[in-house]
């Protein structure tokens, strides 16, 4: 499916810490003033400051979504693997043709990737939307002995964040609407401090919380028809209701959608209308935190399809 685009998410959100947040740099200064342990940085259009990764971020929600498969569709579900076991090495096996590999490979990698496949999930870094709120100071700890409880490293200092805005953007590609609906869930429990992100988690530190902006959903192969009110998919003679959110399987012919295990139908009916993209294409855009809460809210149902083992 990588060599096609059918539809494509971007959210627009925004990062605020909650409270100290900091992902540390993996290198040390020769600034003997500095803290220990420092913030990453870059220099961004508005000059040298602190950044949140999209590494470090995806790591996270990535994290978080095998912990939400795991416990939502069991270790056990001899139909399906839900999240794979890094321990156990190559579960795929050998000489598997595309459809195969995406179709046995477990539900948190076939969103994020694995040695065999791609990610569909692209998360960018998050910069700092105004640099005169950002708020660092630094802070002490030492690291206590497991055993012995006495001092094992320290005092140390470091660096944290207290206050600003980081803003970012995920993309999510030829995506069924249960994994735009898990994405939702992820970014739901870390709003609510269900997980952090960074450096001392157990400590305090990485909560944060999440601004939506907003979400469009684009249909890059697809036009609109206002006459009849319709979303039509170029080359073919498919079309929706033009307030149709669509997931890949809707694109795809029965055979393709049962070999690669794509649920079909995979639709579901929103408030907003879809509009004509730039040049060509059609998308369809959700404003504020209302919008996408109601994105989420629909593309959820999708999800629990999925859980009812409605997948091939």
């Amino acid at each position: 499916m990588h060599k096609r685009l059918v539809n494509h998410c971007t959210i627009d959100l925004s990062i605020i810490p909650s409270g100290p947040i900091l992902i540390k740099s993996g290198r040390e200064g020769a600034d003997p003033t500095n803290p220990d342990m420092e913030f990453v940085r870059t220099y961004h259009a508005r000059g040298w400051s602190i950044y949140l990764p999209g590494s470090s971020l995806k790591g996270a929600l990535r994290a978080h979504s095998e912990r939400i498969v795991r416990t939502v569709g069991g270790d056990n579900n001899s139909k399906k693997i839900w999240a794979s076991d890094p321990l156990k090495g190559d579960y795929l096996g050998k000489n598997l043709n595309g459809y195969d590999t995406y179709k046995k490979s477990s539900f948190t990698d076939q969103m994020f990737g694995n040695t065999s496949i791609a990610s569909r999930v692209r998360i960018e870094d998050a910069y700092p939307v105004d640099l005169g709120q950002l708020q660092i100071e630094e802070r002490n700890g030492v690291a206590i002995d497991r055993v012995f409880g006495s001092v094992a490293v320290g005092p140390f200092n470091y660096q944290v964040c207290t206050a600003g805005e980081f803003r970012t953007k995920i993309h999510l590609k030829n995506f069924t609407l249960a994994q735009l609906g898990l994405i939702g869930l992820v970014l739901r429990d870390l709003n609510e401090g269900w997980f952090g992100i960074g450096f001392a988690k157990s400590r305090g530190l990485g909560t944060v919380r999440v601004q939506y902006n907003s979400a469009t959903v684009q249909y890059p192969g697809c036009k609109i028809n206002a006459e009849q009110r319709k979303i039509c998919q170029l080359g073919h003679n498919k079309e929706w209701d033009w307030t149709f959110l669509l997931g890949v399987g809707e694109f795809l012919t029965d055979t393709e959608a049962e070999k690669y295990g794509f649920l079909k139908p995979d639709h579901q009916d929103s408030p907003v209308r879809a509009e004509p993209m730039n040049l060509i294409g059609t998308q369809m855009t959700w404003q504020g935190k209302s919008g996408v809460d109601d994105l989420f809210m629909r593309a959820v149902r999708g999800w629990s399809k999925v859980l009812g083992g409605a997948t091939a």
